[in-house]
């Protein structure tokens, strides 16, 4: 089956993004899609398959995210900054209400974070700190660590930690645990440990479905309002996100909404033949590369430092 899809990236994580409107397939064929496209090891890899997909009478279209495993996730605001754009060209809109798996989302146009970086607005929540909505059965405490974490579902589920200094295999041994499913949260959960430096925050996640990821928008809105829950931050007090995969602008009110504003950055145009039985994707055929665009990204990360 031959798919057109845009290779883009928000901070960094990085999906092949079909327009789906005019395509049906069930979701099992999807998660083939997925597996095929997002394979790191394959022809063009990426975090996830995100769907431009038709809207309701509510919203002007939606989105849907599986992760590189076959899973779907409930979003990705990473993602979501990239399909608003995609929704916003395919219908001449610039603001728009988006249909996500179990909640809606606001996404605008907004002005440039540096020269040449097209920038989305995503307001999404309120988030939950129920733990039968983060998919907890027993309490923080059973975790195998002796952080203190923050439970915040966005709506996907997030455990969240501030630490003077990121220990990446500390991380990555308990995003494990809950990428195993364990029974203290079953449907797996993503857990990030953030610094704070200065006013700033630099966020390192190990991702449900994808493992330790350069880059998750989702988990840096969490950080943001667990930042904000926690004194670490002022609620309401705008701040810059960082992470491997560059950076953010992000706010977290009292109403638990939280704003992210970053880059919505279209790499190339192409095709591709998929074999679904098989999980495997041909070498795409590219048929236009937006080099202005990958430039401007990658001359603001380098003024990062």
């Amino acid at each position: 089956m031959r798919f057109a899809f845009t290779k883009c990236h928000g901070s960094g994580n990085d999906f092949p993004l079909i327009d789906a409107r005019g395509i049906t397939l069930d979701d099992s064929d999807w998660a083939r899609v997925a597996r095929a496209l997002a394979d790191r090891d394959g022809p063009v890899g990426g975090d996830g398959l995100l769907l431009l997909v038709g809207g309701d009478g509510g919203h002007a279209f939606g989105m849907r995210m599986f992760n590189s495993d076959g899973s779907e996730a409930e979003t990705c605001l990473n993602g979501l900054r990239c399909v608003a754009r995609a929704g916003f060209e395919a219908l001449g809109l610039k603001t728009a209400r988006v249909k996500l798996k179990t909640s809606s989302a606001d996404v605008a146009r907004e002005a440039e974070l540096a020269p040449g970086v097209v920038t989305i607005r995503t307001i999404v929540g309120p988030a939950s700190l129920e733990p039968m909505d983060v998919g907890l059965i027993g309490p923080l405490s059973e975790l195998p660590s002796t952080r203190s974490f923050t439970a915040v579902a966005m709506p996907n589920p997030h455990l969240v930690t501030f630490v003077d200094t990121i220990d990446e295999a500390e991380l990555v041994a308990l995003g494990e645990y809950c990428e195993a499913g364990p029974a203290l949260i079953p449907g797996r959960a993503n857990v990030s440990f953030v610094e704070l430096r200065g006013a700033d925050l630099f966020v390192r996640t190990f991702e449900r479905g994808v493992g330790l990821t350069d880059s998750c928008g989702s988990a840096m809105a969490a950080s943001v309002l667990a930042a904000g829950l926690t004194g670490s931050v002022p609620i309401g007090a705008q701040v810059r996100v960082f992470n491997k995969g560059g950076l953010v602008r992000g706010r977290a009110d009292a109403d638990r909404m939280v704003t992210i504003s970053g880059n919505a950055t279209f790499l190339y145009d192409a095709s591709v033949e998929i074999d679904l039985p098989d999980e495997r994707a041909q070498p795409p055929e590219i048929h236009a590369r937006h080099e202005d665009e990958a430039g401007a990204w990658n001359a603001a990360v380098a003024a990062l430092g």
